[in-house]
């Protein structure tokens, strides 16, 4: 089943308080809503209450159906679990998000509690919210694409709520050449667009690096390769004969 479009904002009506204490409830409706998608309006004569299509499947709300004002409860719970199962999985369509990222979102959305446990748990056993592959992915990337350094990522994980434990991990595994090769590519492109001698380029190069992360033994070795580079250069222009 498409979730996709489903929308929390026009959400459930989980008010039962005033559903009748001990008495049998009779499914006397039930009805498709239009909006949002698969969320069924369910009428016990002059009461009512709205659920999603899957929980209304699961607990066989059909007309003429018997339920108690408990056992009303227990479907609200489980709905309200669906509901926030289902805006995860929105929040994921147009890319991989961390643990705490989701709980963030869902919080936002006004969801709460265990219905916010449940959903991790369930898009965790899924394998749609592994953080040990995000980290590694985006380190990786990171390094490769972006070119930031390992202090950069490290600080960006950490904002993404992912445990530090983890970074560490997703750190460890980044080949030390690969980053060190991001570092001479961005490095080099920032030195040959500076103006002025080889000191004013060293300076600004070498700030501009360690701002993206890299660090300064990495940030020594570009900056030592690029000067021996532009002295060999120059050197190669003063030999060159007159033509």
């Amino acid at each position: 089943m498409d979730y996709s479009k489903e929308s929390h904002e026009s959400g459930g009506d989980y008010d039962i308080s005033h559903f009748p204490e001990g008495e049998d409830l009779v499914v006397t409706a039930v009805e498709a809503l239009r909006k949002p998608k698969y969320r069924y309006s369910i009428s016990f004569g002059p009461y009512n209450m709205t659920v999603h299509e899957d929980v209304m499947i699961k607990f066989r709300m059909t007309k003429g159906s018997v339920f108690r004002k408990e056992e009303l409860q227990e479907i609200i719970t489980a709905d309200e679990q669906q509901r926030a199962y289902v805006e995860a999985l929105r929040y994921l369509e147009r890319k991989p998000r961390t643990a705490k990222e989701i709980q963030t979102r869902l919080h936002q959305k006004g969801m709460m509690g265990e219905a916010v446990n449940k959903a991790l748990h369930r898009l965790s056993e899924e394998g749609l919210v592994n953080d040990d592959w995000y980290a590694r992915q985006w380190a990786q990337q990171r390094i490769t694409g972006q070119k930031k350094g390992k202090m950069w990522i490290r600080q960006e994980l950490r904002q993404k709520g992912i445990d530090s434990e983890i970074i560490a991990e997703a750190l460890q595994e980044v080949d030390e050449e690969d980053e060190l090769a991001s570092c001479y590519s961005i490095g080099r492109k920032k030195w040959l667009q500076g103006k002025g001698d080889a000191a004013e380029r060293k300076r600004k190069t070498g700030a501009f690096l360690m701002r993206r992360g890299f660090r300064g033994e990495q940030v020594r070795k570009v900056i030592n390769r690029l000067i021996q580079e532009t002295e060999q250069d120059e050197s190669f222009q003063e030999d060159e004969p007159f033509m």
